[in-house]
């Protein structure tokens, strides 16, 4: 029996007419609700004619996470009166319950993807809902771009709705061409908002780590909270292991303490979902607890303040989750869980003034994860750069050129992008493309059922307390009685009905077969040992083990999993698995270079014959007559670490490249740019025959630069013969000296005993500029400085003739400086002579 007066009291009902009018009169429309409105569970039995209003319709509803797709199908069949695979089923990676008189199914957005790839048409679906597609999934954000290809192509009939939990809805609308935004009010109650940092400083999250002062923080806080108010108390957790370590730290406390992830149990999220059956209860959630689900029951929220998204580091080939501080949006989203059936409390393990600091919004997932599944189904769907797919977000340059390189390694795509039939095949299997490579050639190699299994141990990491030696995960799994073995046992079950044969590895030990399926699924991740726990991955990236790991004098591993904290020069191994030197050759082969290498290293030029396996070098041995243009390339890759001071400079080398300098920067062309950008770049035009006779280090040094930059000057033109005239080395004052002229700074300068200017009415110029004149005293100190000779004689001389002629009374210091010769001698000189 339809429960009515439940299905009454959801605040959602009140937006549906103008929901039902959007999608007759324009097929698409955006839908705004709060959580715990109806949004996720009325509205598909209404608008597939379940609850008596229109006609029958067959609606698919796309949810984020399997947890929500179960409660979502669970919470629909309870108000129809129904169990779950009646009317109303759900279909998530390795579980479906639909019956035949199925009308409302809930499914992953990964299995509709799937489904997409199988049927573009989706025949026999009038509706999809895209749900909760303000967290910014990718493959929410993929479902909709097909979704809306679909319509644009084959299917103007089928309707579209995006459902969002925030009213940040205005890009969904653009998306869908403008559509319709229906805006439902939620029933909220008022939140009081307590800030609760810890009370000393916590280190920040790196990776996946979380400093453990801050969950005993948490812990704290949650207690103090119970103590504090009533009912049940909601506590925000970044991941399944920080949620295990808070319950630790709780037992004792009078409630009934639950943990909500995507690994809990079945029977744990209906217990959670189900509401309070008597005492209090704390329930320890990740964000899947934002929006995706309702938990009754809720009038206190304590959050941690942080999430978990997921980076790559393209560079280094490392793919992981990362522990961030939540954004602003999702701390709304999680206070506002405590205001839902009546006034509430949210506790905030932060202090007030980084609130402001915080993001306003989570970071959309094509913006930093791994694309290599994403450009794969893009590739199956006949668009390999995603250029003409309707996407919020564009995927980033970078990420999308590294996901193509490694689903070309794997063979999914052809060098021109297009998927090839193993790809088509890997995008079949629900795994990310690397593990979906590894089933297929490890079940080759060793066997459907053993490539299976390890696959599993690959899609969803094992706890810590399996330790990070894959073979041992993998022995504790077959054996294990949690949860998680019980999750494994059955993935191992779906992946091994999707490959065929028994392989040819049958006599491969459990340990060999584990090491080669985890390198075929990370060949770039296999690593060598350095020593003492440290190892360099073919990637060109250090990777170090803890001390008391077994792995540790392994000569090679396969990495499976390993974060890079952004202090640390090398990551840290989480999951590995021992490896052989042919095995990692088998599952790298294509990384595998020989040839010959000479390069500029420490401070030479080092000629070489290497086989590597990507950086890790096999075999090595010196070439005794290397390529002479390898030779050139790798001695100006040293002129470029190490700068032009590798050839020989004179001082009077130098003084000529300032003086071509400044004509190039007074004059320009044709007048040559010798900065050291300049004359990197053009090597060829000024350091040949030398730079390609010279062999080493020392050869350079040998260049004369001086004779070499002559070779510059612009001899074609004839402006060479005027390099005196224009930039002198030298200028010849009054008193007969020879002065030379320094052309380091902006203007040239001339520094010259005052005696020896004496009647010189103008300053010089050189090119039109006026030199700078330093004027010395007679023991060569400086007296006076100007540009403007004629102006010193009129108002400057007679101050410094002042100071000086009593400390040098032997020299001339005449009242007027024009009515006597130059000199560089004393007055008794000048008598004499």
């Amino acid at each position: 029996m339809i429960r009515t007066e439940a299905l009454d009291r959801l605040p959602v009902r009140t937006a549906v007419p103008a929901l039902r009018r959007a999608l007759d009169d324009r097929g698409v429309a955006v839908l705004c609700a709060p959580p715990g409105t109806g949004k996720t569970t009325l509205v598909p039995l209404v608008l597939a004619g379940l609850t008596g209003e229109g006609p029958v319709r067959r609606v698919v509803v796309a949810e984020p996470r399997r947890i929500a797709a179960r409660a979502a199908a669970r919470r629909m069949a309870w108000l129809l009166g129904e169990r779950p695979g009646e009317r109303v089923g759900f279909t998530v990676r390795g579980e479906r319950v639909v019956g035949r008189d199925a009308v409302v199914e809930v499914v992953t957005t990964g299995v509709l993807l799937q489904r997409l790839q199988r049927d573009q048409e989706l025949a026999g679906v009038d509706v999809v809902i895209i749900d909760e597609c303000h967290e910014r999934h990718l493959d929410a954000d993929t479902v909709a771009a097909f979704l809306l290809d679909v319509r644009e192509t084959i299917r103007p009939d089928l309707r579209l709705v995006a459902a969002s939990a925030t009213t940040d809805a205005e890009g969904w609308a653009r998306l869908l061409g403008d559509a319709p935004v229906i805006e439902a009010e939620g029933v909220s109650y008022p939140v009081e908002v307590l800030w609760a940092p810890p009370a000393r400083p916590v280190k920040p999250p790196h990776g996946m780590r979380v400093d453990p002062a801050l969950l005993t923080h948490v812990a704290a806080t949650v207690r103090r909270a119970l103590g504090e108010r009533e009912g049940d108390v909601l506590c925000f957790l970044p991941g399944v292991g920080e949620i295990g370590r808070v319950a630790g730290q709780l037992a004792g406390v009078d409630a009934e303490v639950l943990q909500v992830h995507g690994r809990a149990p079945a029977a744990v999220q209906d217990a959670v979902l189900a509401g309070p059956s008597g005492g209090r209860r704390v329930v320890l959630a990740t964000s899947v607890a934002e929006s995706s689900l309702t938990v009754p029951g809720v009038r206190v929220v304590v959050d941690s303040g942080l999430a978990r998204e997921p980076r790559t580091d393209h560079a280094r080939g490392l793919s992981a989750l990362s522990t961030v501080r939540a954004s602003q949006a999702a701390g709304r989203q999680r206070a506002g869980r405590a205001g839902r059936e009546a006034p509430g409390a949210v506790y905030r393990c932060w202090d007030q003034a980084e609130d402001g600091r915080l993001a306003r919004f989570p970071s959309p997932e094509i913006k930093v994860a791994d694309l290599a599944a994403f450009a794969l189904q893009a590739a199956c769907w006949g668009d390999p750069g995603a250029s003409s797919l309707a996407l919020l977000d564009p995927p980033p340059a970078g990420a999308m050129g590294a996901a193509r390189e490694v689903l070309e390694a794997i063979g999914a795509v052809d060098e021109a992008g297009r998927v090839t039939g193993r790809g088509v095949r890997m995008s079949r299997l629900g795994l990310h493309p690397r593990l979906a490579r590894a089933l297929l050639d490890g079940a080759r190699e060793a066997g459907a059922r053993r490539a299976a299994e390890v696959v599993a141990l690959l899609s969803e990491e094992p706890p810590r307390e399996y330790g990070d030696d894959l073979a041992a995960a993998l022995r504790t799994a077959r054996r294990g009685q949690d949860g998680y073995a019980a999750r494994w046992k059955q993935e191992v079950r779906r992946l091994s009905g999707q490959v065929d044969g028994a392989g040819s590895g049958g006599a491969r030990p459990d340990d060999a077969v584990v090491g080669l399926v985890a390198a075929l699924a990370f060949p770039e991740r296999v690593a060598r040992a350095r020593g003492d726990g440290a190892f360099l991955m073919a990637s060109g990236t250090g990777a170090e083990l803890r001390d008391a790991s077994r792995l540790r004098s392994a000569p090679w591993l396969a990495v499976a999993v390993a974060d890079r904290p952004s202090h640390a020069a090398s990551a840290r191994v989480r999951l590995a698995a021992v490896v052989d030197e042919p095995t990692a050759l088998l599952a790298a082969g294509h990384l595998r270079v020989r040839g010959e290498e000479v390069r500029w290293v420490d401070g030479d030029v080092v000629a070489r014959s290497v086989d590597r396996l990507g950086a890790v070098e096999l075999a090595v041995r010196p070439l005794r007559q290397p390529d002479p243009e390898l030779v050139r390339g790798a001695l100006v890759e040293g002129l470029r670490r190490e700068g032009l001071g590798l050839l020989r400079w004179t001082r009077d080398s130098e003084r000529f490249r300032l003086r071509l300098a400044f004509l190039h920067r007074v004059l320009g062309a044709p007048w040559p740019d010798v900065s050291e950008e300049a004359l990197l770049a053009g090597t060829g035009a000024w350091l040949e025959p030398e730079l390609s006779r010279a062999r080493r280090r020392a050869d350079l040094g040998r260049i004369d630069a001086g004779q070499a930059l002559r070779r510059l000057l612009p001899w074609a033109t004839g402006e060479a013969a005027r390099l005196d005239e224009l930039a002198p080395e030298r200028i010849e004052v009054p008193s007969g000296s020879r002065i030379r002229v320094e052309y380091g700074g902006e203007q040239p300068v001339l520094a010259v005993k005052l005696q020896e200017l004496f009647g010189m009415a103008e300053t010089p110029r050189v090119a039109g500029v006026p030199v700078l004149v330093h004027l010395l005293s007679p023991a060569g100190r400086p007296a006076a400085v100007t540009a403007d000779l004629a102006s010193f004689w009129r108002e400057g001389y007679r101050a410094v003739r002042a100071e000086l002629r009593g400390r040098y009374p032997k020299h001339p210091w005449p009242e007027d400086p024009a009515t006597v010769p130059a000199t560089r001698f004393t007055s008794a000189r000048l008598k004499r002579s």
